[in-house]
């Protein structure tokens, strides 16, 4: 497919992104070109996506084989009381088209297996980890890290959040240098709550480190674990070294 160009219509759209120092009409083509994928539609996903969408990130894809339920709406800002047992996919291309009727939205309704990831990411040039277990972080991590794909990926619950990026063509730290550590915990807002903006903070974040990661802009959180405690509302920045005998990376 041949590149797109930027329109003087949407040139005068993503005006405030263009003029930022060093940002440029030259990145924002980078976006308009730009296929993300998102996996998760709920409150991280909800919250990125449309950040995205609204950047002009030309062409996402949305994967979430579960329907809306009314606890949702709490913190899942892109379904509204009307989407109630829809597929969460389906309200949310419907609210982001309102967004921004240029981008193209792609939906998958069901849950992929290791090998469908790495069809499905090897044509794409950005993921974001909405998902809210250990085990589909891990897959998606293998996924991309195989497929050099980059990957932000972040996880909220309670008061707290986290966010990594990971950058296979950087031969960066990948998230199963970490997730060891995390053991077999594997807590949901169902037993645990979380607080609505939370998810909202941390999924802004990943929307930002994704275009940043995109178009070279700024410095990016690699190898590095960012902490918000929504308590303090502080943040803590964590190194984390590549592990030697890592089996994604190492």
């Amino acid at each position: 497919m041949p590149k797109q160009i930027l329109t003087t219509e949407q040139a005068l759209r993503y005006n405030r992104q263009i003029v930022l120092p060093n940002f440029d009409l030259d990145k924002q083509e980078i976006l308009l070109n730009g296929k993300v994928l998102i996996v998760g539609v709920g409150g991280l996903g909800c919250a990125a996506a449309q950040y995205l969408v609204a950047a002009g990130v030309g062409e996402m894809t949305l994967i979430d084989d579960d329907n809306v339920e009314k606890t949702n709406l709490q913190r899942q800002v892109l379904h509204g009381e009307a989407d109630v047992g829809v597929n969460k996919c389906v309200s949310a291309k419907a609210s982001l088209e309102q967004l921004n009727s240029d981008i193209k939205i792609n939906v998958i309704q069901k849950r992929l297996e290791l090998d469908d990831y790495l069809e499905l990411i090897q044509s794409l040039d950005m993921v974001l980890d909405c998902t809210d277990n250990l085990a589909s972080r891990n897959t998606l991590n293998q996924a991309c890290y195989q497929a050099g794909t980059p990957l932000v990926s972040a996880a909220a619950i309670r008061m707290e959040g986290q966010l990594m990026s990971i950058v296979p063509q950087e031969k960066s730290a990948c998230y199963a240098c970490i997730s060891a550590y995390f053991g077999e915990q594997n807590l949901s807002c169902v037993e645990s709550g979380v607080m609505s903006p939370v998810v909202g903070i941390i999924g802004a974040m990943q929307a930002l480190e994704a275009i940043k990661v995109l178009c070279h802009y700024g410095q990016c959180h690699i190898n590095k674990l960012l902490i918000f405690d929504g308590m303090t509302s502080t943040w803590q920045t964590f190194k984390v070294p590549k592990k030697v005998n890592c089996t994604v990376c190492g």
